[in-house]
C-alpha cells in the first residue's frame, strides 16, 4: 500500500512520488493500492489530523487484502505525511514485514510510537530537504538501529529537495536496490 503525502499541502495519490511507488511495486508483481485520504479529490470527509487518515489507511489495507488472501508478504511505503501514517499502521499491523518511508516528517510529528518498531525498512532522505530537516530523520534513524532483530536502512540522496525534483531517478534506484535485497530468497531479512 502507498501512502501519499500532506492533504493539506497539494498531497494526493497522484503526487508523482506515490505515483512511482505504485509502478514500482506493481511492477514486481505486489497487489498494490494507492487511495486518497479522506478529503482529498473524491474522498468523502476532511482532513482529521493524522487520527483519520489512520483510519483510512487500515480500512483500505482491509480492503486489499480481501483480494489477495493469498499474499505471503505486506509492505507499505509512504512519502512525507504519508510515511509517518504507514509508520503508525506499521505498529498496529504484524502483518507488515516492510516498510519504504520516503522523507518521513520527524521534525514535524513525534515518532516515539515507534517502540519497538516491529518491521526492517527503509529511510530515505534528501540531503537539501527543505521541509523535513535530514539531521531529525538521523535521530530517528539512529533510534530505530537501537532495536534488535529489526534492521533500518538510512539511503541520504545528495542533492535531493523534499520533492526530489532533480533526482527522482536516484530515490528509485534506492528503492528498487532496497527491494532487490529484500525480495532475495537469500537475504538475511525476512
Amino acid at each position: 500500500m502507498i501512502l501519499h503525502p500532506h492533504p493539506q499541502a497539494g498531497g494526493t495519490m497522484n503526487d508523482r512520488i506515490t505515483q512511482q511507488l505504485y509502478k514500482t511495486f506493481v511492477a514486481r508483481g505486489f497487489g498494490v493500492l494507492r487511495f486518497n485520504f479522506r478529503g482529498v479529490g473524491r474522498s468523502e470527509g476532511e482532513f482529521d489530523n493524522g487520527i483519520g487518515e489512520l483510519s483510512d489507511a487500515a480500512s483500505a489495507l482491509d480492503w486489499v487484502q480481501s483480494f489477495h488472501p493469498e499474499a505471503s508478504t505486506t509492505w507499505i511505503a509512504g512519502f512525507s505525511f504519508g510515511a509517518w501514517i504507514g509508520m503508525q499502521l506499521l505498529m498496529r499491523r504484524p502483518e507488515i514485514r516492510g516498510f519504504i518511508s520516503v522523507a518521513p516528517p520527524a521534525n514535524m510529528y513525534d515518532f516515539s510510537f515507534l517502540a519497538p518498531c516491529p518491521s526492517s525498512g527503509i529511510i530515505i532522505q534528501g540531503v537539501n530537504d527543505e521541509v523535513v530537516t535530514p539531521n531529525a530523520v538521523q535521530k530517528l534513524v539512529d533510534k530505530l538501529r537501537t532495536q534488535r532483530h529489526i534492521t533500518i536502512h538510512h539511503d541520504e540522496i545528495p542533492r535531493a529537495n523534499h520533492f526530489f525534483e532533480n533526482e527522482m531517478d536516484m530515490l528509485m534506484a534506492s528503492v528498487n536496490s532496497y527491494l532487490d535485497f529484500r525480495l532475495d530468497p537469500n537475504s538475511p531479512i525476512k
